[in-house]
């Protein structure tokens, strides 16, 4: 298997941590299939069980699909092969990804499925957003900003891919009743197809005035295509995101996208590699675990949401030094004290 991806190999340290596992522990290993390391939002995702992996203790493999199903099938068949206890998949086609991780569970391996479902086969766990209630919220607060009746194009997702059926229908749900949606289709969730078909919608439809996108990455582009139709983007057309990445948080304080919808990607890394650790320890796990969502806008950022993010990050981290501290000074004192015990 060609492995060009993140590929982590760890044991021992960090015996404080609750999960951790011992160096003289073997409890086995975990593959990670993710559908793409060309989006930041998988990226993200997939640093965050590095990190997690490091962390824990857990040989952790990550293999890219690169948005290809057959690619993602041979992967995981690969995996199987290599005798990994758990499975994490975050899948390119919720259903075409069903008979290969159906002959993960038949192999008695644990599965965990990560932001996207699979449909046609019986996972261990699944991790991620309601996409449904995401696109609702997304949806209404669009709306609510346009006001009824207003003429707007849908940009979806990957045609299979459960967030973007889910993503969909949520914005269906909020909008159909209340705005103009003249158009739906797909880029992909990629940045250049958002950017040719967002100019192909506004030649057709030149007086949209908004555009409901199911992710960052259509919605940079589709900024793109409206500034190069000569309008101006936040002003002429509202154009909305979904995943928070750096590109559209910067938008949004730009005033080029008015929101994007936050919902923890390297959470969902970092509670994979947590969950698969559990499972081999033979612990009982939610079939479901939730990951909630953040809508970021101007007002957001203003109010020191970005801060309030930062602050976390770095509460977090200093938990975990003074963790690492504990531990040492508990070692230290029954050094000691077998030292003492010794002499007497």
């Amino acid at each position: 298997m060609k492995k060009t991806v993140l590929a982590v190999a760890l044991t021992g340290a960090m015996l404080a941590m609750p999960l951790s596992v011992g160096a003289e522990e073997e409890i086995g290993s975990v593959g990670f299939s993710i559908s793409t390391l060309n989006n930041p939002f998988f990226v993200s995702m997939a640093d965050g069980a590095e990190a997690k992996a490091e962390e824990l203790g857990v040989d952790l493999t990550i293999v890219d699909a690169g948005n290809d199903t057959a690619k993602q099938t041979s992967d995981i068949e690969d995996l199987i092969a290599s005798g990994i206890q758990v499975l994490i998949v975050n899948p390119e086609d919720s259903a075409a990804v069903a008979p290969v991780v159906s002959d993960a569970i038949e192999a008695g391996i644990k599965v965990i499925a990560v932001d996207r479902s699979v449909d046609g086969a019986e996972v261990d766990c699944y991790i991620g957003t309601d996409n449904v209630v995401a696109g609702e919220t997304a949806g209404t607060y669009f709306a609510d900003v346009l006001g009824d009746g207003a003429k707007i194009a849908i940009l979806e997702g990957i045609p299979g891919a459960s967030s973007a059926i889910e993503r969909n229908q949520g914005f269906l749900n909020a909008v159909e009743d209340r705005l103009d949606v003249v158009t739906s289709q797909t880029a992909n969730y990629d940045r250049a197809e958002g950017l040719t078909v967002t100019e192909n919608i506004l030649q057709a439809n030149p007086d949209i005035v908004g555009i409901l996108s199911a992710n960052d990455e259509m919605a940079l582009g589709a900024i793109e295509a409206v500034e190069a139709a000569g309008l101006v983007p936040g002003e002429d057309v509202l154009i909305t995101g979904f995943d928070a990445g750096d590109d559209a948080i910067a938008a949004v304080e730009a005033g080029t996208m008015l929101f994007t919808v936050e919902q923890g990607t390297v959470e969902m890394g970092e509670t994979a590699v947590e969950t698969a650790l559990q499972m081999m320890q033979g612990e009982e796990v939610e079939a479901t675990i939730p990951i909630d969502i953040t809508l970021i806008d101007a007002d957001y950022l203003a109010n020191g949401g970005a801060e309030e993010a930062a602050e976390g990050e770095t509460e977090a981290t200093t938990e975990a030094a003074q963790e690492e501290t504990e531990a040492a000074e508990g070692e230290t004192e029954a050094a000691t004290e077998a030292a003492t015990e010794a002499a007497e």
